[in-house]
């Protein structure tokens, strides 16, 4: 179901919006291997351009709304609550350690969480429990490699890029309401 692989011609985006988010728009990136990129309303253009410097720098921003439609489809049908599970390629770009990390996070069914502890065993690196933070918060594709899944041992939302308010609905979205509504004040915007 999940192919990774990676290019560096082209990196198609789209910018989208969705009630969940108000008006704040989401950029949508992918490249001709699959889904690379997708920020948070709290991120901007520039933030996908940074992106697209660091991890394919010779590549071009090329905005495509035929080329982004079945990914925005498959968001928009998963805010909607019509969809579980995404069937999109995905060109995870990041370290071997961070795509460990993400491969693992796609596993995590709808509607439960893992620890971050419970990642770190599952990517066999049982210590690394801080590193599977960094890895998490590094995500390149948010919502679609669901690091929103991920919470404290104790329950709690934790740190979370997106901020903790998207990451509440999110999990609601999802059904899941057993945590506990607290994390750092910086992520809580």
């Amino acid at each position: 179901m999940w192919e990774l692989k990676q290019t560096t011609d082209v990196i198609y985006w789209d910018e989208w919006t969705h009630p969940a988010f108000g008006q704040r728009p989401l950029y949508i990136a992918a490249s001709e291997a699959g889904l690379c990129r997708i920020t948070w309303p709290s991120e901007s253009f520039e933030t996908l351009q940074a992106w697209a410097a660091k991890h394919a720098p010779h590549a071009g921003l090329v905005r495509d709304e035929r080329r982004m439609a079945a990914a925005l489809l498959q968001l928009r049908e998963y805010l909607d609550g019509e969809r579980t599970e995404f069937e999109l390629a995905l060109d995870l770009r990041g370290t071997p350690f961070q795509v460990s990390v993400w491969r693992t996070l796609v596993r995590i069914p709808y509607g439960e969480t893992r620890s971050y502890s419970d990642i770190a065993a599952a990517v066999e690196r049982p210590a690394a429990v801080r590193a599977v933070g960094a890895a998490n918060g590094a995500n390149p594709v948010p919502i679609v490699v669901p690091c929103h899944r991920v919470i404290g041992k104790n329950a709690a939302l934790t740190g979370f890029r997106g901020g903790l308010a998207a990451k509440e609905m999110l999990l609601q979205r999802e059904g899941y309401r057993e945590y506990k509504s607290a994390g750092h004040a910086r992520f809580r915007f």
